[in-house]
């Protein structure tokens, strides 16, 4: 009997079935059925769309059929003009025996090699071949479209068709996920029906109702998933938190200097509610750039001091660990030095840990969140190594929570007594389809609206190849300082002898720098080359080189000029950022370790070098540091690259500073990906990999509407069923939906 489990060399011979484990992964019928066509043909094929070492399949018509001598080697070689009606294709047989009585003109067939170019035209050289009138593996029966998949070496595009079919023709049934009802319901088709949809479709109409199955079941397994994850959450309990009446936070509100906005106050309520509950709070709070996240998340952490319990809050970095403790034990002022000497009577300490602390601060500092003293402690990765304790962990607040795995977060989580609520808090704004979908587990808080007051932020594109105007962009820098202001100069790069592209990942325990060097992804995974190939790289603006062009440039003549970047030690970071904050460092130079958090009101211009090598998310964050004061902000985005596609990113990015506008957009460029571990669209070695990592048919930037209905059918399933025992192969299907990685990332809220 052949099922899921049959190995394909049983079926398919250990030649064949060799190439397809090989190269690509494929080792039984089940790993088969779901490496999916990227696309399909039919019978007449576009031959417009090419480029030199692209490798194309296509379906065209034989023009023209030549044969000559050869000049310098014995033997006749055949040229060949294919066409698909409007363009031409040259192909060069080296050898004519055996092709020149087949490909006569008026043949069609399909064809498959690498693009390219002889004589300013196109050309396949040797490529393969299979007539369309003829046998072709079954895959052009009743003229149907024909799958086209990734190249498998060693193997035709027609051969692997072939091996689909062998398959069918052996398989009764596979399992289905799918309830019954539900298929009913969406009249959906069986599993089956819609795997010979995708494989061997008679029309294109069965390539379309077969995608609209498995986009539906991609959704319900991963909503599924997430529903049995919010039922087991709604079970935990722990100790409801209610601040008490002229305590600290009422104090905190009283001094604060301006007006919380509706946004702030509205969230701030439901953060209340959910803390004075015994279950605990486990929310995402997202919010604009300098929207006031930080202000919502410490009265959070009042309200939990208040209660007789400790707040901790997670940071990425050293910087931005450093710059939490200073502006939050500013805005405290006497209410953060509980029993010290001025204190006040009902204060609290704010303490601070990261793992560059000399020895007696980090001592006191652990001392302080061990015995209570601290009611607050900020820090970073150093917060949850086993000697820090604490003595009633109420709150755990996590900062750019995309930045930490599920290990650091459950370590931490694990450090309170009773489960402790949760805070996320990201800073970059999610479409609502992934928030869906990747914290859908999660409720979910946004802040779209910026406190008042805030200034607006003007971004213009600068080409670097215009001397003149990359000369205007360091005299504007200038004028800005000469007034009074302070600026920004981002690199994505650190230079001097070490050298990484900050992309390349972190930097030290609490640091880490990432420069997105970015290439939009391809939803289908063309990793056999339909995108153009990438030039090769550019040498790219770095921190050293930078300062030293800025310091020799008469326009910023008398200027002060500092660096910072992750690689420097923890004491020298936090001397620049400091000296930066107190307006002692007119221009700082730096890579994206200032990305978040980082809050100088003074600081109203900034210059990105090389932006086109950033994502449009990670430029709106950038952007994000200027314009925080009384000053409106200028984000100049610097680039040298020519293709069009880079320059249309940053003109839209310099449009809006909108960014949930951006954020929608850096999805439809990027493609659906690996939502669940963050890996880009075609980073598998094989389809099937690609497949199971990420969502194949469902995408984030389309289906909103098959998202919501398979969320409600999902809770529905799992309110009546929640281990899902009278659906196996759902569970099944749920169960096998993550790999360790992927639940990993689900965790990281």
């Amino acid at each position: 009997m052949v099922d899921e489990r049959t190995k394909l060399d049983k079926l398919l011979g250990v030649r064949t079935a060799g190439n397809l484990a090989k190269h690509r992964d494929l080792v039984t019928v089940g790993d088969l059925l779901e490496f999916w066509p990227r696309r399909y043909l039919e019978h007449t094929s576009d031959l417009s769309d090419l480029h030199v070492g692209k490798y194309v399949v296509a379906v065209a018509e034989v023009k023209t059929a030549v044969t000559r001598r050869m000049q310098k080697r014995r033997g006749e070689m055949l040229n060949v003009t294919i066409t698909d009606g409007r363009n031409e294709v040259d192909l060069a047989f080296f050898k004519a025996w055996g092709h020149k009585d087949v490909l006569l003109p008026g043949v069609r067939a399909v064809f498959a090699g690498e693009v390219g170019m002889y004589r300013g035209r196109w050309q396949l050289t040797h490529p393969a071949y299979q007539p369309v009138e003829g046998d072709l593996g079954g895959a052009a029966t009743d003229r149907g479209p024909i799958p086209v998949y990734l190249q498998v070496k060693g193997l035709q595009n027609w051969t692997v068709a072939e091996c689909v079919r062998i398959v069918f023709d052996h398989l009764e049934e596979v399992p289905e996920p799918l309830p019954a009802n539900l298929r009913g319901r969406h009249g959906l088709p069986g599993r089956l029906e819609a795997l010979r949809g995708i494989h061997v479709p008679k029309a294109y109409p069965e390539v379309q109702r077969a995608r609209q199955r498995l986009r539906y079941e991609e959704a319900l397994v991963f909503q599924t998933l997430l529903a049995q994850r919010r039922a087991r959450q709604a079970a935990d309990r722990t100790v409801a938190r209610t601040p008490r009446a002229g305590g600290l936070l009422a104090a905190f509100d009283e001094r604060l200097p301006f007006e919380l906005t509706d946004g702030q106050k509205a969230v701030g309520a439901t953060l209340a509610e959910e803390l004075a509950r015994d279950v605990p709070m486990n929310r995402l709070l997202q919010g604009e750039v300098g929207s006031g996240k930080t202000i919502i998340a410490l009265r959070a952490m009042l309200a939990a001091v208040d209660a007789g319990g400790q707040a901790a809050l997670l940071a990425p970095t050293e910087v931005l660990a450093a710059q939490h403790h200073r502006s939050i034990t500013t805005m405290l002022g006497d209410l953060a030095e509980g029993g010290l000497l001025g204190g006040s009577d009902i204060g609290t300490r704010v303490a601070l840990l990261t793992g560059s602390q000399a020895t007696a601060a980090r001592r006191e500092n652990l001392l302080q969140a061990a015995s209570g003293d601290a009611g607050i402690v900020i820090g970073t990765h150093a917060l949850i190594q086993e000697k820090v304790q604490f003595q009633d962990l109420a709150l755990v607040v996590v900062d750019e929570q995309h930045r930490f795995g599920v290990e650091q977060r459950d370590a931490l989580r694990e450090k309170g007594s009773q489960p402790p609520h949760v805070l996320v808090m990201t800073a970059t704004p999610i479409p609502r389809t992934v928030t869906m979908t990747v914290f859908g587990d999660m409720e979910t808080s946004t802040l779209a609206e910026l406190p008042r007051g805030r200034s607006p932020i003007a971004t213009h594109v600068v080409p670097a190849d215009r001397d003149a105007w990359v000369q205007r962009t360091w005299e504007r820098v200038a004028e800005e300082v000469r007034s009074g202001r302070q600026a920004y100069v981002v690199c994505p790069r650190i230079g001097d002898g070490a050298d990484s592209v900050a992309a390349s990942g972190a930097t030290s325990p609490d640091e880490e720098e990432i420069s997105d060097v970015f290439a939009p992804a391809d939803e289908d995974g063309d990793e056999d080359g339909d995108r153009e190939r990438p030039a090769p790289p550019r040498e790219m603006a770095s921190v050293y080189a930078v300062e030293a062009s800025l310091r020799a440039n008469p326009a910023l003549e008398g200027l002060s000029i500092a660096v910072l970047h992750g690689r420097m030690p923890p004491e020298d970071k936090d001397a620049v950022m400091s000296a930066f904050t107190a307006g002692r460092i007119d221009v700082l130079v730096s890579t994206t370790v200032i990305e978040v958090g980082v809050d100088v009101p003074n600081a109203t211009v900034m210059v990105v070098m090389d932006a086109d090598r950033f994502g449009v998310s990670q430029l709106h964050q950038l952007r994000g540091r200027v314009g925080r004061g009384v000053h409106p902000g200028l984000c100049l985005l610097m680039t040298s690259s020519e293709t069009e596609a880079s320059v249309e990113r940053l003109e839209a990015v310099a449009a809006t500073n909108d960014g949930f506008e951006l954020a929608r957009l850096d999805l439809e460029l990027r493609g659906t990906g690996d939502v669940l571990s963050g890996r880009q669209s075609g980073g598998g070695r094989s389809g099937r990999a690609m497949g199971r990592g990420s969502f194949r048919f469902l995408s984030l930037v389309r289906d909103e509407e098959v998202i919501l209905q398979a969320r409600e059918d999902a809770a529905e399933l799992v309110a009546a069923d929640p281990e899902l025992a009278e659906h196996p192969e759902l569970a099944r299907a749920v169960a096998e939906r993550v790999d360790a990685e992927q639940a990993a990332f689900l965790d990281r809220g």
